[in-house]
């Protein structure tokens, strides 16, 4: 299984960004999948998770802000960045939402800066 996170880089606070993941060696279609992220200092955290009929949920600290999408066909994951805070700075990965985690892919920095 690979899981390889893109689309991270700076930008400034309120700001908007959108991270992929690319996901093969499994059928995805057939997973619940999640956004975690871990900032400097801190535990990897999960942030957003979608069902395979595309049923979302969200920490409480980026509910309302995040948007967690996922396109089948082409095997990857999205996450729709908005009104990003200093807060929201780490490194971004994708990964199951639940049962036995695959192995860790490269995650994407996002750095929430002025």
């Amino acid at each position: 299984v690979q899981l390889q996170a893109s689309g991270g880089g700076l930008v400034q606070p309120g700001g908007s960004l959108k991270v992929s993941c690319k996901v093969s060696g499994i059928n995805f279609k057939l997973y619940e999948m999640g956004w975690y992220r871990q900032a400097p200092g801190k535990e990897r955290e999960l942030v957003a998770g979608i069902t395979s009929d595309h049923t979302t949920n969200y920490d409480d600290s980026v509910k309302g802000r995040f948007t967690i999408s996922r396109d089948n066909v082409r095997r990857t994951l999205y996450l729709q960045m908005n009104s990003l805070k200093s807060e929201d700075t780490a490194v971004y990965y994708c990964n199951r939402r639940s049962g036995a985690m695959f192995q860790w892919g490269r995650g994407t920095l996002v750095t929430v800066s002025s």
